[in-house]
């Protein structure tokens, strides 16, 4: 479907899209005229194009109304205003709980719908994963007691000598009946009961042996494990987290705490003393996904974090993007003044790739290098990683 008051943009879209082998479009020059087509049910609509300036019912209001009747396919916006509107509209439009692929450009060109196409594709494959209840909390309790979750891994690279230099850990719920299980699906369950520390301690425990595993292996990584701010209520948990440690054979330094505040603290007291004492066993603390959510400029005046993870909403695009480049460009220099290191996340190309290499991040994870893994590929994946170095320069 695409939605445009100007009769030239629609034809235009319409024959572009015929190109490209789409051959079923539905034109409308009013959005209250695609809103009615919609509501009526008579017709599926895969992949929704809009453009945001439109009389009677501009398209921030029809993004509205799509998330109101619970629009379950792709969005994309083409307009021609400024570049910070389309990215205000696009954060709305998630806000709403629709599947945004992303802006475009007007005049649209042909290579940007063609690719628009392909992700609207992906989305439509990812549909089933996306549209699974959410699972009980005695669900996970047995997931936990049989043990479901498993870990996966994302190798993060040192940008500056393509160097595999640790790796962050992922949990995934192998799950009887619906097979593998995302931590979106059940990460928010563990928290609302009171399940968040025993997943903690399954997925810290697990990845201290398999970072074991791998120094033995004669493979010297860092292995980054995600906590939640709930994990910092438990005053023993450092105490926890270095017995693991000590018990697995491996040194504290080799071990990082990835924190990302998914809920506003009311107390700060636990965090702050939990946070500092790990800091003192030389546990490595990070901040995740700076930026965003409830992670902040005041936790890094708080907190002892010594690592800072620009998050990947942030870097993916940043080449292209001057509002999302100077957030990441400022990001850097304040974590360099702190003495912090810098992982970007969400490296999905090699547009992404040569700017955080040229921006100064430390290291870099995304799946442009590799996609979160079981331990056993970690190997295999190696050998490509280094035959694709010697083509990025690095070899």
């Amino acid at each position: 479907m695409i939605i445009d008051d100007d009769p030239f943009v629609l034809r235009m879209l319409a024959r572009q899209l015929a190109r490209l082998g789409c051959d079923q479009v539905l034109p409308f020059s009013s959005a209250r005229d695609a809103l009615a087509a919609m509501s009526e049910g008579d017709t599926s609509v895969g992949l929704t194009i809009c453009d945001l300036q439109m009389p009677e019912m501009d398209g921030v209001q029809f993004v509205g109304e799509l998330g109101r009747i619970g629009y379950s396919g792709a969005l994309a916006v083409a307009s021609g205003e400024d570049g910070r509107i389309l990215q205000t509209a696009e954060k709305l439009a998630r806000a709403h709980g629709l599947h945004v692929l992303g802006a475009l450009r007007k005049p649209v060109a042909l290579d940007e719908l063609r690719d628009l196409l392909a992700r609207s594709a992906a989305h439509r494959a990812a549909i089933p994963r996306q549209m699974r209840p959410a699972y009980p909390p005695e669900d996970l309790r047995r997931a936990l007691a049989e043990g479901e979750l498993v870990n996966h891994y994302q190798p993060q690279i040192d940008v500056a000598t393509g160097a595999l230099v640790g790796v962050e850990t992922l949990v995934r719920w192998h799950h009887p009946r619906d097979g593998m299980v995302f931590p979106d699906q059940f990460i928010s369950t563990a928290e609302e009961h009171d399940l968040i520390d025993d997943v903690t301690h399954v997925v810290l425990t697990e990845a201290l042996r398999q970072a074991r595993r791998w120094d033995d292996a004669g493979l010297d990584l860092r292995v980054a494990v995600n906590v939640s701010m709930d994990n910092l209520a438990a005053l023993g948990f450092p105490d926890f987290v270095a017995a693991s440690a000590h018990d697995a054979g491996v040194t504290p330094t080799h071990l990082v705490l990835e924190v990302t505040e998914s809920r506003l603290m009311k107390d700060q007291r636990a965090p702050l003393e939990i946070l500092t004492r790990l800091a003192l066993k030389r546990i490595g603390l990070s901040i995740d996904d700076f930026g965003t959510g409830h992670s902040s400029l005041a936790q890094l005046r708080d907190f002892p974090f010594d690592e800072l993870k620009v998050d990947r909403s942030f870097i993916h695009g940043a080449s292209r993007d001057s509002a999302l480049s100077a957030i990441v460009v400022a990001s850097c220099g304040m974590a360099r003044q702190l003495g912090m290191s810098v992982v970007a996340e969400g490296v999905e190309d090699r547009a992404d790739w040569d700017y955080v290499r040229a921006c100064g991040c430390h290291r870099a994870q995304g799946y442009f290098m590799g996609r979160p893994m079981p331990a056993p590929d970690l190997q295999s994946w190696m050998v490509t990683w280094e035959g694709r170095c010697g083509e990025l320069g690095l070899a």
